[in-house]
């Protein structure tokens, strides 16, 4: 399969939610996994919309993804670190950008996230 070709394939993506369930979702090649998880009601705040201003779309990866991920910026190891939770392996899911090669990725919620827009 060529570069346009796997362009025009969804890339899979797989949250774990803090009491096991899993959430499946599918999104286009170059969407966000910020975006696919919302999309798909996973509780990803993402209070500034991916501007890299806030840590409300953490996620941690799965040890396995982590290391095919690009690495992150300075910025995004900055607001990692006022992040709930953080692990070794924890990520602004809006910093995420799906490829063909990311199909499958998997990655957990952590417990101490909020969705505030489900709390209104």
């Amino acid at each position: 399969m060529n570069e346009a070709q796997d362009a025009g394939q969804p890339v899979e993506v797989r949250f774990i939610a803090p009491d096991g369930t899993i959430t499946l979702a599918r999104s286009a090649v170059g969407d966000t996994l910020l975006s696919a998880g919302q999309a798909a009601g996973v509780p990803l705040e993402g209070t500034c919309e991916g501007a890299m201003a806030c840590s409300t779309c953490h996620v941690i990866v799965a040890p396995d993804w982590f290391e095919r991920l690009p690495r992150a910026s300075d910025e995004e190891e900055d607001m990692l670190d006022l992040a709930a939770g953080i692990d070794v392996t924890s990520r602004l899911s809006c910093q995420i950008v799906l490829t063909p090669q990311l199909s499958g990725l998997e990655a957990r919620v952590p417990a101490e996230s909020r969705d505030m827009r489900r709390a209104l």
